[in-house]
């Protein structure tokens, strides 16, 4: 009787174990959270075991206690169950340890050595590599970026940097400004030194400047060509506080080349504008001087409307462009006109744009503002009759229609002085081709233009031609447009060209025989030598003295002409590149053919023709010279401008 009741309690126990099983196998187990041990590949938990205390076995369904996931009992339970499966867990656990991975999550990781997680805490040396490397281009960001030295003081700043970097600890303002800031203006004039010096032929621009601390600064930019890549650079942003008359301004400059190592001789040309001590002082020093062409051209302009007749006709372009002026000021000067005339310029269709105020220092401004005007007259004209004090300002037909004939005669110009104010392409070869362009397309009368219009147009273009009709203007302007490929002597006229030609076949030669004489310095060294390292000669005979003395470099001066001629007549007959393509990667490609003439070009094409690199300068000036800052010292502006526009 006892054996069958203990029979029924073993089935009876294996039923409900079979059962338990049957019922674990159905019911997914979920991976341990964060578990890195292997172990775990052949543990899990039930979906209601929220806390996972109760690993389950997934060969056997059995659950084993591991207190705080604890993975001893579960690697001592496999061992004494799975042995086959235990085995394979150490080999895979010692392969993780050697290959430096968590179990199951491929990461690999290592403990940082003693040494190191130390460094990791510690401050960079302010002689280390890295330190010294975030310290420059920190200083660099300040140059270049015109932001003020205080700014590593701002606590936003800091903790920025700090964020960046924790090992780094920021240098004093005093570090900066005393130390950082000099020491990368020298490193940098050092550089620009070495390359302005190895230029062969050089162009410059200058222009003088007051700032908001109402302290006079001359500019000085120079231009040259180095492997047919023309290059440009700020020199100088100097303090000038003596008189500027055209004597010390000769000076000035002078010592201003002589402080950077520059040879005059290889002086090409200066662009300036048209100041009558700028001119004073070219004439001093004997340089040559090309009249910047935006200042030419704006004083074409005030000319022509200065000069137009009959009076009746000057005095209502005065009041049409008066009247434009007030209207810019007065929305300029109220939010809520501006805010009507958004609701107008959308009503209408009408571009978003602001009205443009005119400024008298900078080109072309008043045509951009009479052009602005006329695009939003419309919306203009209902904002201002809805508003009661402004309805006197509202312009009549008359007004458009004078401002609308000064814009068809003026609008065209100055898309050619944008073109021409780059510093980064070849521009001074487009002047003779612009100024005919203008004689015969832009500038000419057409049919069905206002009387207005032809003789704003015939002023404008009358002062041009007489201002460049200059000798020494015109030599360097064909010149140039003669060592450019594309235009040649396509805008020359054919006395002038044949001209141009030898002029350039004459400089040619000179820049021949010069560069194969040396210098009588060298010559008397050489002289001086010979005569103490040559053996004594034996006397000369009587007859000796009444050779005929023949000049030995005759036949090969004849023979240089003879080639250089040759070389130059090849040149024009050799198909240019198309009108917008780079002259000088022409050259670049073409050097090897045209060596004499590429000399001509790398002396000519350098020259900027206009002076636009002296007013960037000033605008970068303008950008440092804040009113929070206009108490710098003259120095202090020269270096930051300097490394602005330089680094």
């Amino acid at each position: 009787m006892d054996a069958l009741q203990e029979g029924v309690t073993v089935t009876t126990a294996a039923v409900i174990q079979s059962e338990t099983v049957g019922q674990t196998q159905q019911t997914p187990l979920l991976p341990k959270r964060g578990g890195s041990s292997v172990v775990w590949l052949h543990f899990g938990f039930k979906p209601s075991d929220t806390e996972q205390t109760q690993p389950i076995c997934k060969l056997c369904d059995k659950v084993v206690p591991a207190p705080d996931a604890n993975t001893s009992n579960l690697f001592y339970h496999l061992k004494k169950n799975h042995e086959e499966e235990h085995g394979k867990l150490q080999l895979l656990r010692s392969k993780q340890t050697r290959d430096g991975t968590a179990g199951g999550s491929g990461k690999k990781y290592s403990q940082p050595k003693l040494k190191q997680a130390f460094a990791q805490g510690t401050q960079y040396e302010k002689t280390s590599q890295r330190h010294k490397q975030i310290t420059g281009a920190i200083s660099r960001y300040i140059c270049k970026g015109m932001a003020p030295v205080y700014v590593v003081e701002k606590d936003s700043f800091r903790d920025l940097i700090h964020t960046l970097d924790p090992r780094y600890v920021m240098p004093s303002r005093k570090h900066f400004s005393k130390v950082e800031l000099p020491h990368l203006y020298a490193s940098c004039r050092a550089e620009v030194e070495r390359e302005v010096c190895s230029a062969t032929n050089y162009a410059l621009t200058t222009d003088m400047w007051m700032s908001r601390a109402t302290q006079p600064y001359m500019s000085l930019t120079i231009h040259f060509i180095k492997d047919w890549t023309l290059r440009g650079r700020c020199l100088q942003t100097v303090y000038f506080p003596d008189d500027h008359t055209g004597v010390i301004l000769a000076q000035g400059l002078r010592d201003a080349l002589e402080s950077w190592g520059l040879e005059e001789g290889n002086l090409v040309c200066v662009t300036t504008d048209n100041a009558s001590n700028n001119i004073c002082a070219m004439d001093l020093n004997e340089w040559e001087r090309l009249q910047c062409f935006g200042h030419r051209l704006q004083l074409a302009i005030e000319n022509s409307l200065k000069n137009l007749t009959p009076t009746s006709t000057r005095q209502a372009v005065e009041r049409a462009v008066g009247v434009c002026k007030r209207v810019v000021s007065a929305f300029s000067n109220s939010w809520k006109r501006r805010r009507e005339l958004a609701k107008a310029q959308a009503a209408m269709g009408l571009p978003h744009h602001q009205l443009i105020t005119e400024t008298p220092t900078r080109w072309g401004s008043r045509q951009q503002m009479v052009a602005r005007f006329l695009e939003q007259e419309k919306a203009l004209s209902q904002v201002l009759l809805a508003d009661k004090k402004a309805r006197h300002l509202v312009p009549s037909w008359q007004d458009v229609s004078i401002l609308d004939s000064l814009n068809k005669a003026l609008g065209p110009l100055f898309e050619f002085t944008d073109a021409l104010s780059g510093e980064k392409y070849v521009s001074v070869s487009f002047l003779k081709p612009v100024l005919h362009l203008f004689n015969d397309q832009i500038l000419s009368p057409k049919e069905g233009e206002t009387e207005l219009t032809k003789a704003v147009k015939g002023g404008v273009l009358k002062y041009l031609n007489e201002k460049y009709d200059d000798a020494a203007t015109n030599n360097i302007l064909d010149m140039a447009t003669l060592v450019d490929p594309r235009f040649k002597t396509t805008y020359m006229r054919e006395n002038r060209a044949e001209y141009m030609k030898n002029q350039a076949v004459t400089e040619l030669l000179g820049m021949v025989e010069g560069a194969a004489a040396p210098p009588a310095s060298d010559q008397r060294a050489v002289g001086s030598q010979a005569a103490e390292d040559d053996p004594p000669t034996k006397k000369k005979t009587l007859a000796s003295y009444f050779k005929k003395a023949v000049p030995a470099s005759a036949h090969t001066r004849l023979r240089n002409r003879e080639s250089i001629e040759l070389e130059v007549a090849m040149y024009l007959q050799a198909p240019g590149p198309a009108s917008e393509a780079d002259p000088l990667e022409w050259w670049k490609q073409h050097e090897v053919t045209f060596p004499s003439v590429a000399r001509l070009a790398n002396k000519y094409l350098c020259i900027p023709a206009t002076s636009s690199s002296s007013e960037r300068a000033f605008s970068a000036s303008g950008n440092i010279i804040t009113c929070k800052r206009s108490c710098l010292k003259p120095n202090t502006v020269d270096q930051l401008v300097f490394l602005a526009l330089n680094l």
